[in-house]
This record gives structure tokens, C-alpha cells and sequence, in this order.
């Protein structure tokens, strides 16, 4: 099956650099590539592709509302947006993943995981850039640490250990390697936290664990 991209980025080498990347591949090809976010908006809802790749600061709409209109909370139907920025400490980035992105990278973080933050969105799974996932969640969250509202039900150990990995960017398969477990074991976990979280994806459960304290 064929991953279907649309690009947003202000900047027209970006978007060709981009292109040509993804194009590569055989299980991916791109729908369309846009300046602004505006057009971003209008091309996502007349194309529906599987991953919107959005630049976080673009013309006539920043990519904070870009997501927020195509995957913020009560949008129905919401699409996969991945966030690629050149600010990894930027406070419009954090906005956008709780906004609904399911991927977080810098532009300098290479092809490769440039692929697989597409593959992982369009799997429903999600890939923060693992070099700024530490740093950015714990920078941005420490102003809110300790704020969060408690939980109705407690998440066990085991699922605790499980969000502690997701926070520090680990994907499934490492995260099934390090605590000697299988991958559907780790995705029925996520799954029960996602529940017990109220959250839409890993990357909201990765906020939750720095601003409640769980990871430091």
C-alpha cells in the first residue's frame, strides 16, 4: 500500500529536498507540496493523504493551526501530521503536538528518520525526533510540572516503565526490546494508557510523563 504525503514548508528547496527523498521510495509517494498553510489546509481536505509533513512556521497559517484544523481535538476524521521545524526548543512546536501531530523532527535529523516518521504516522504510531524529545519536553513542560489532573484509575508498573520509554523516545520495537516483552504486548499497553491518559496518541502521552513528574 502506498503512503500517500503532502508537503508544506515556505521554503522551495525544503519542499523539493523533501520530494525527492520520499518520491525514492517505493511504498511512498507525495500528492502534493505547498507553500503556506492556507493552502496547506485546502490541499489536505481535497486530497486526503495519509501524512501532512507541515514546516511549524509558515505564511498565512503557522503550522500550529494547520494541525489544530486537521487534527485537534473534535475534528472529525483527523489526519496524521507530522511537524518538521529547525526550532527544537521552540514553544510553537510543543503547541503543535498537543494539537494533534503525531511527529516531531528536526529538518537536520537526515532521510532516515524523515521515512520512518512517515511510515510510523501513516501506521498510526508516531516518531519524535529521539535527539530533542528529552530536551524539549522537559524544557517546555517544567513550567506546568505537577499540574496535571489526577487519574481515575492508576496506571500498573509495567505500564508506567512503558511511558517512561515512550517519553524518551523510544519506539515500540526498542521499547518491546528493553523490557523483554512482545510488540502487541507493548502496543495492548499503550493502548490502556492511551485509555487511562485520555490521550490521543504517544507523543501526548510523552507530555503527560514530563509534566507529571513521571520522567525527570
Amino acid at each position: 500500500m502506498t503512503i500517500r504525503v503532502l508537503i508544506a514548508d515556505d521554503q522551495e528547496l525544503v519542499r523539493t529536498g523533501f520530494q525527492m527523498i520520499l518520491d525514492a521510495q517505493p511504498d511512498i509517494e507525495v500528492v502534493g507540496a505547498v507553500a503556506n498553510g492556507a493552502d496547506a489546509v485546502e490541499a489536505a481536505r481535497r486530497l486526503r493523504p495519509d501524512v501532512c509533513l507541515l514546516d511549524i512556521r509558515m505564511p498565512k497559517l503557522d503550522g500550529i493551526e494547520v494541525t489544530r484544523i486537521l487534527a485537534g481535538p473534535g475534528v472529525e476524521n483527523p489526519m496524521r501530521v507530522v511537524i518538521v521545524t529547525t526550532f527544537d526548543l521552540d514553544e510553537y512546536v510543543y503547541g503543535a503536538l498537543r494539537s494533534g501531530a503525531t511527529g516531531f523532527l528536526l529538518k537536520d535529523s537526515g532521510p532516515t528518520l524523515l521515512i520512518e516518521a512517515i511510515r510510523a504516522a501513516a501506521a498510526g504510531d508516531a516518531l519524535v525526533s529521539p535527539s530533542v524529545t528529552v530536551r524539549l519536553l522537559q524544557h517546555l513542560a517544567q513550567p506546568t510540572m505537577g499540574a496535571t489532573k489526577p487519574l481515575n484509575e492508576p496506571l500498573t508498573e509495567r505500564e508506567l516503565d512503558v511511558v517512561r520509554l515512550v517519553a524518551r523516545g523510544r519506539t515500540n520495537q526498542e521499547v518491546a526490546a528493553e523490557l523483554f516483552v512482545s510488540l502487541s504486548t507493548v502496543k495492548t499497553h499503550l493502548g490502556s494508557i492511551q485509555v487511562k491518559l485520555g490521550a490521543r496518541n504517544r507523543v501526548e502521552i510523552a507530555a503527560w510523563a514530563w509534566e507529571s513528574g513521571v520522567v525527570s
